[in-house]
C-alpha cells in the first residue's frame, strides 16, 4: 500500500506538504470546508512552494492533490466578493496566472492526484500540471458561464489540452464532465477506482522520478517551448536541444548503460 496523503486539518496551513517517497513531494490544498477553493492565501502558500521547489535538486516529482471532498472548486466567490474592485480582480487572476505558469515552468514534473470536483480555476489546475490521474468518481467542469462569469483564464489551460470544439462545449455550457470523458478528452491521463487513487499517482512519480533529472527537466521545457513554434521553427529548436542533451552525462551514461546491459547510474548533469 502506498502511504496515504495527511489527514485535512484546516487550522493547519493552506497548503500541506509531505514525503511519500524521498524523491517525491506532496502537497496537499487544505481547505476542505471551502473545498480548497484558490483564495489569496491558498494560491499565495502554492506559489511558494512551487518557488521553494525549483532549486530543491532532491524532489524529482511533484504531486498536487486536495483534502476534503474534493480536488478544488476554483476561486474563493466568497472572497471575490468581499473585496470587489478592479484592482482587486486584476490583482487576483493576475496572481493565478502566474502559479498556472510556476507549474508549467518548475523543472519537475508535477502530477494532478483528482478527487471530487475540479471545477473552474481547480479544472485550470488539473490542465496546467503535466499529468494528470483522476479517481473514477471526480468530475470537471468550468461553470462560470452559468453565473455570469465566463471562464476566460480557465479557458486558456483547457484549449491548451483538448481540442478547440471539445474545450468550448465545456466552457459554453458549464456541464459536469465525468472522468472517463475526462479522459477521452485529453484533460486527464487515465482514470482509477478511488481506492487506489494513491496507489497509481504514487506508481507514475516513482517510474518518473528513476529516470535522470536532467533530462526530465530538459524535455519538459522542450515540450512547452515547442508547442508555440511553426513547424520548422520547433524542428531546429528540438535539434539543438536534442544535440545538448547528447553532449550531458547523463545521455553517455544512459547510452553505455544500454549497451551494456546494465541499469545506469545518473549524475543529474
Amino acid at each position: 500500500m502506498s502511504a496515504a496523503p495527511q489527514q485535512p486539518n484546516e487550522a493547519e496551513a493552506p497548503v500541506l506538504r509531505d514525503r511519500p517517497d524521498p524523491a517525491i513531494l506532496r502537497l496537499t490544498l487544505n481547505r476542505p470546508r471551502a473545498y480548497n477553493s484558490l483564495s489569496t492565501g491558498l494560491m499565495t502558500a502554492l506559489q511558494a512552494e512551487l518557488d521553494a521547489i525549483r532549486a530543491d535538486r532532491s524532489i524529482k516529482v511533484v504531486i498536487i492533490g486536495g483534502s476534503g471532498p474534493g480536488f478544488c472548486a476554483g476561486h474563493d466567490l466568497k472572497e471575490i466578493r468581499a473585496n470587489p474592485g478592479r484592482h482587486k480582480y486584476e490583482a487576483l487572476f493576475r496572481q493565478c496566472s502566474v502559479l498556472m505558469q510556476s507549474v508549467i515552468a518548475l523543472p519537475q514534473p508535477v502530477i494532478a492526484r483528482v478527487h471530487g470536483t475540479a471545477s473552474a480555476a481547480g479544472c485550470q489546475l488539473v490542465a496546467s500540471c503535466d499529468l494528470a490521474i483522476a479517481a473514477d468518481t471526480a468530475r470537471f467542469s468550468t461553470p462560470g458561464v452559468n453565473i455570469g462569469l465566463f471562464c476566460s483564464t480557465p479557458m486558456v489551460a483547457l484549449s491548451r489540452n483538448l481540442s478547440r470544439k471539445h474545450a468550448m462545449e465545456m466552457l459554453l455550457t458549464g456541464d459536469m464532465v465525468p472522468a472517463d470523458r475526462a479522459a477521452q478528452l485529453g484533460l486527464v491521463n487515465r482514470v482509477v477506482p478511488e481506492a487506489e487513487l494513491d496507489d497509481a499517482v504514487l506508481a507514475l512519480a516513482r517510474q518518473i522520478a528513476s529516470k535522470s533529472p536532467l533530462t526530465v527537466k530538459i524535455g519538459k521545457e522542450a515540450f512547452y517551448r515547442q508547442l508555440e513554434l511553426p513547424l520548422a521553427q520547433a524542428y531546429d529548436y528540438a535539434s539543438r536541444v536534442m544535440t545538448e542533451n547528447m553532449l550531458a552525462r547523463d545521455a553517455e551514461e544512459g547510452i553505455d548503460a544500454f549497451l551494456q546491459k546494465r541499469t545506469p547510474t545518473w549524475q543529474g548533469c
